[in-house]
């Protein structure tokens, strides 16, 4: 080989380098360019989605924007501002029992479990009627939407009847299907329903089931909690009189049996 031809072969073999170099360089700089671009982009998915995220968590609740609403629908059968006037009785009744309850509060299930029947005779014989004021306290102190959503469908009820909102208190507050008061079963519908299949009034009760799924009245249980907190009146159950609270003997508490309601009512209804 002359040496003419070793240096072409050499320069070359310098430029064949010099071009897969360049190559190698350029691929580096493409591939390093879309690190960049999908970093940014990643960055920019990660930032969105915390964004995103703080908005939703600042975003008002179902309940809080029922809580604000302009406009109520309140149950038929119902009375005052807003419709959270719950009076129930005959006419003629010339005292009034002012209750006032939690959905989920246990204390409540064993005074309507033991006092409840008693004072739907009562009313029913005309004695005296029922003032019902609802509260939904339990879902701060134990968390979750129960008092709220127990609260709307009792609304519910309330539209088709007073006959039925009775019923189907009573049948919530039942040995059988009174929750634990840190379990939030009351917040679905499914199981409200479920109850009120056992009230002959709301069993296929194509309009009760509507609004007890479409929250009708879910701005009227705000407003009927806010009129309990508004009350005064800090614990459930509270028993009034015609403003006087019943209570059992030796007690500052709601009388637990038939027995002891009776005795803490004056003797003209006791009987």
């Amino acid at each position: 080989m002359s040496a003419r031809n070793n240096q072409a072969n050499k320069a070359a073999a310098r430029e064949r380098l010099r071009a897969e170099r360049e190559l190698q360089a350029k691929k580096d700089r493409t591939r390093r360019q879309l690190i960049v671009g999908v970093s940014a982009v990643a960055v920019l998915a990660v930032a969105g989605g915390i964004g995103y995220a703080v908005v939703q968590a600042n975003q008002p609740t179902a309940w809080e924007t029922a809580a604000d609403a302009k406009t109520i629908t309140a149950p038929k059968n119902t009375e005052g501002e807003n419709g959270t006037t719950v009076v129930i009785g005959k006419e003629s009744a010339k005292k009034t029992l002012e209750v006032y309850e939690d959905a989920r509060c246990p204390v409540c299930a064993t005074f309507e479990q033991g006092v409840g029947p008693t004072i739907e005779k009562d009313v029913e014989a005309g004695k005296y009627k029922i003032k019902y004021v609802g509260a939904t306290f339990i879902d701060d102190m134990a968390r979750g939407e129960g008092s709220k959503n127990a609260l709307s469908a009792l609304g519910s009820a309330l539209d088709v009847s007073p006959e039925a909102f009775l019923k189907y208190k009573s049948a919530l507050y039942s040995a059988q299907w009174h929750p634990e008061e840190n379990d939030d079963k009351f917040a679905k519908d499914s199981y409200l329903l479920e109850v009120a299949d056992t009230v002959p009034a709301l069993k296929g009760n194509a309009a009760f089931k509507k609004n007890v799924e479409n929250g009708t009245f879910d701005a009227w249980a705000m407003k009927m909690s806010k009129a309990f907190s508004d009350s005064g009146v800090r614990g459930t159950p509270t028993l009034k009189m015609d403003g006087k609270a019943v209570t059992a003997e030796g007690s500052e508490s709601a009388p637990m049996t038939a027995e002891a309601f009776r005795a803490a009512l004056d003797p003209a209804l006791a009987g």
